[in-house]
């Protein structure tokens, strides 16, 4: 679950993190309002679930009532990468004399929170990796132990800080560690987090998300599906409970369990590009694949679409019929290929070979991919 910007600066300001007096508005009255009761100047950002707000204008600053609710106007009457802003943030607009950036995220790799802390904030933290990764300090951060101030510390002090300066930003780093573990996130970052020409830090920016397995534990974020997922596709797989990520390509996948699915994305990226990756998890119903088909099918450009499933716990033969109903009933005619193997494989294999599915047998996925490939270019 993504929190907006508006959401997790609230969060932060809970828990000791510092920010600028901010509110969120509806409408251009409302955000004047606002603007007036915080003080002028202001920026007005739009609440929305993605980046890249200030390239499309979703970012603006404001030196009037009327100002703001020209500006207020113009970004709610917009579009952020297809996203409508239905909200805004107003905030007080703070003088800047240096910008860090600072996060807490999952190491892939290791599987292991990390701290990231970079004396160059307020622009995309993997471009300065790549270009300045001397301005760039990470250390993991062992889950038995977490983050301790000392560590802030030396970290603070490799990015060239002393003093007071030191003690504020290991401070705030040490705080959104202990965010981070607190709320089950997956990524806690502050870009930029700003020195005040009064030697005062602020988090101009708060980006969290927090894991959707975790939310039970923590009843008190009162989570709106359509707010939390804005792709429409993606939302529509988390209300059928399948994992789905949309994606640019022209093949659509359906496996049934994360590191399958993964797997199968990167055989057909060989030769071809995924459209999504979508793992149906442990409880197949010929529901679920029937509206796993539809939900794959949504996606535009499709070209083909690749089953791979596993039938361990997972009744596959019940999810072939899903995968046949829904063939006969809205007349597919790209190619549909399965790999289908486990518990009642023979079974399924006929249930599918019936529907017009092209089975592979074989335990190699790329054998299936082979298959595929024939089929798109008309062979058999």
């Amino acid at each position: 679950m993504r929190m907006y910007e508006f959401e997790g600066s609230d969060l932060f300001r809970r828990e000791g993190i510092p920010v600028p007096d901010c509110a969120v508005a509806t409408s251009p009255q409302e955000a004047r309002q606002k603007a007036e009761a915080i003080g002028l100047p202001v920026v007005i950002k739009a609440q929305v679930l993605v980046g890249g707000r200030g390239l499309a204008g979703g970012v603006q600053t404001a030196e009037s009532p009327d100002q703001v609710e020209e500006v207020a106007q113009r970004i709610l009457n917009c579009s952020i990468k297809g996203l409508p802003v239905h909200r805004v943030m107003v905030a007080r607009k703070i003088a800047v004399t240096q910008e860090f950036y600072v996060g807490v995220t999952v190491d892939g790799y290791k599987g292991t929170p990390v701290a990231i802390l970079s004396s160059a904030g307020g622009v995309s933290i993997e471009e300065v990796a790549r270009a300045h990764p001397e301005q760039v300090v990470s250390r993991p951060v062992p889950i038995a132990t977490g983050l301790v101030l000392s560590e802030a510390q030396q970290m603070a002090r490799k990015v060239g800080l002393d003093g007071e300066d030191l003690a504020q930003v290991a401070s705030i780093l040490h705080t959104l560690y202990g965010i981070f573990r607190k709320y089950d996130a997956l990524i806690t970052e502050i870009n930029p987090l700003v020195r005040t020409p009064q030697g005062t830090y602020l988090a101009l920016d708060a980006k969290v998300e927090i894991d959707d397995s975790s939310l039970y534990r923590h009843p008190n974020f009162q989570v709106a599906l359509e707010d939390s997922i804005p792709n429409p596709l993606e939302r529509r797989g988390h209300q059928i409970g399948v994992t789905y990520v949309e994606l640019d390509g022209e093949i659509g996948i359906i496996a049934s369990g994360a590191g399958l699915g993964m797997a199968t994305m990167d055989i057909i990226s060989r030769r071809f590009r995924p459209a999504n990756f979508l793992e149906t998890g442990g409880a197949i119903t010929e529901d679920l694949l029937y509206q796993t088909m539809d939900l794959v099918l949504q996606k535009k450009g499709l070209k083909a679409i690749f089953i791979n499933v596993y039938g361990g716990i997972n009744p596959i033969h019940e999810g072939a019929k899903g995968v046949v109903r829904y063939i006969r009933e809205h007349g597919i005619t790209i190619p549909v290929v399965a790999k289908a193997l486990g518990n009642r494989q023979e079974e399924t294999w006929e249930i599918l070979r019936e529907g017009g599915v092209s089975v592979v047998t074989e335990v190699a996925t790329e054998k299936g991919i082979e298959r595929l490939a024939r089929l798109m270019e008309g062979g058999v």
